[in-house]
């Protein structure tokens, strides 16, 4: 029997992309704090490894177990590498090349490979026209939320930007591949995942950043690196598998065009940054690709004129 396509989102499950996508923007701000006390990849290790332990905790403390089987932990660190290892590292790799404006606009391709990739993967959720164009105006409202001077870089230092594409391919195979924990509750998922991008992450912070040699971080870098764990990486993952578990991945990944939004807001909330022009227009077009994505809000207005 050929599977249900997977429809367009609920009202609790576009609250929980909203939610996800706050918890995901104030991670700039929170690397940002603690970028100048430690390595990228020290605080991308402190960041997965106190998540993991805090979801694990929790995950027992609710009368949760972890699976004995170790297929399912071989698919927990194919995961790991696939959603953290490879895209953080290609990230922190691109953006000491490029602008991060348009490091953003590349990442938020990720729905477009996932529409791809789901396309040929899964059953259940195959490209359309109408899925196609609101990505295409979703991934043009990125481009014009954050200017046009984010794009000035475009065509140079060509591998750092194919590594942030890389980043977004890899996000999106990790959105299909993770479709295999469905039986799972989210917060083993999300516990199982964390926990096998810790060990993976060991050895390289080991011998990379040999962290017996840095200084202690400040107060505020400290503060910054356990928010960034347990909000933006516990909750935050918690949050993601189960999206995915009743959205499906090309629903959940559009994540990636409210991300840079909710970034842009948090920035004039916190940090007195102003808004332009271009700002608004953007964020304009993001919802409008939404819009076309989810599809109720067209339909509707085709059957009141018809």
């Amino acid at each position: 029997m050929p599977a249900t396509a997977i429809g367009p989102m609920d009202r609790r499950e576009w609250a929980q992309l909203l939610a996800l996508a706050v918890l995901w923007s104030w991670s700039f701000f929170f690397v940002a704090l603690a970028v100048g006390d430690l390595p990228p990849l020290t605080i991308v290790f402190a960041r997965v490894a106190i998540a993991a332990a805090a979801l694990g905790v929790y995950a027992r403390a609710i009368g949760h177990s972890f699976p004995r089987d170790p297929a399912m932990w071989a698919n927990f660190a194919a995961l790991g590498l696939l959603n953290n290892v490879i895209p953080f590292g290609l990230i922190v790799w691109g953006q000491t090349h490029i602008a991060s404006g348009l490091a953003s606009i590349l990442n938020a391709t990720t729905p477009l490979f996932a529409i791809a990739l789901a396309h040929f993967f899964t059953r259940d959720e195959r490209m359309n026209a109408r899925k196609f164009i609101g990505v295409a105006v979703g991934i043009g409202g990125v481009a014009v939320l954050i200017g046009p001077e984010a794009v000035s870089g475009l065509g140079v230092d060509l591998w750092a930007q194919i590594a942030i594409l890389g980043a977004a391919i890899s996000y999106s195979a990790a959105g299909i591949f993770g479709r295999r924990l469905k039986g799972q509750p989210p917060v083993v998922s999300a516990a199982g995942q964390l926990s096998a991008s810790t060990l993976i992450m060991l050895p390289l912070v080991l011998v990379v950043d040999q962290p017996w040699t840095l200084a202690m971080p400040g107060p505020a870098a400290i503060i910054s690196i356990v928010a960034l764990a347990l909000l933006s990486t516990a909750l935050a993952y918690a949050i993601y598998f189960r999206l995915l578990a009743t959205a499906g991945a090309t629903n959940l990944l559009l994540v990636t065009f409210l991300i840079p939004v909710g970034a842009l807001l948090l920035g004039t909330l916190a940090l007195g940054e102003r808004l332009a022009a271009h700002n608004f227009a953007g964020m304009g077009l993001v919802f409008v690709g939404l819009a076309i994505i989810d599809g109720r809000l067209i339909a509707a207005m085709r059957a009141r004129a018809a």
